[in-house]
């Protein structure tokens, strides 16, 4: 794909953010994140030159080596996989913009002691299990606002943010729309958050539409970059 062919794919898409944003009202911002655990540098830099600037990865160790291969520009890199204990350290190395995937108050908490060791300081989402899903990290909306309330006031060195969440994995828009709206309804029971995190590549123009401000996308934006 040309540059000007991706220019033209991205615009596309943006048109599509654009159009599902409005819906809910003129005021309503949504941030792209572009989900880059499938693509090599080379992909990242291509998105970066038509405007793209907020990159997630999965894993810190491909975080670790794509940040360093494109040290030079300034991008914006949030980490959105399941964070393992062991790679904690390497994680804050690494200073990302933003964690997105707190999905327990021991994993808060761990994170938070070795912040304070570091003297550093991380934003950071809590991720909920909106749709019950066994296969899905992530509190469940019951244990949500109590366990984000102990997190806020037990780890001093997290910056919480908001809320994420995954929708759905089904063929049927109603339960997708209906995981959403549990995660929008949490989000909106919390005054300070600001970051409502949800919808991906097959269903962000649902997500955005249920109130999100911040979607996930890969596949979509990166489909035949390499070519």
């Amino acid at each position: 794909m040309t540059q000007l062919q991706l220019k033209l794919h991205f615009d596309t898409i943006i048109e599509r953010v654009e159009k599902a944003r409005l819906k809910v009202n003129d005021h309503h911002i949504v941030k792209i994140v572009a989900a880059s655990k499938y693509v090599d540098t080379d992909a990242i830099e291509a998105l970066y030159q038509i405007g793209q600037r907020a990159f997630g990865e999965n894993k810190v160790q491909d975080l670790a080596l794509k940040s360093a291969k494109l040290d030079i520009l300034p991008l914006e890199w949030h980490f959105i996989g399941s964070l393992q204990k062991n790679k904690i350290n390497q994680l804050i190395a690494l200073n990302p913009f933003m964690i997105h995937s707190l999905d327990s108050l021991e994993l808060a908490l761990a994170l938070n002691e070795r912040l304070l060791r570091e003297g550093k300081t991380m934003r950071a989402l809590v991720q909920v299990n909106s749709a019950g899903e066994e296969t899905k990290s992530g509190l469940t909306p019951d244990e949500f606002l109590d366990v984000y309330a102990q997190i806020s006031q037990l780890c001093p060195a997290l910056k919480l943010q908001g809320i994420m969440s995954i929708g759905a994995l089904s063929s049927d828009t109603k339960v997708i729309q209906k995981s959403f709206e549990t995660t929008r309804s949490l989000f909106e029971k919390i005054p300070t958050a600001t970051v409502c995190s949800m919808g991906m590549s097959g269903d962000f123009e649902l997500a955005i539409s249920c109130g999100s401000n911040l979607v996930r996308l890969g596949s979509i934006l990166f489909t035949d970059t390499k070519r």
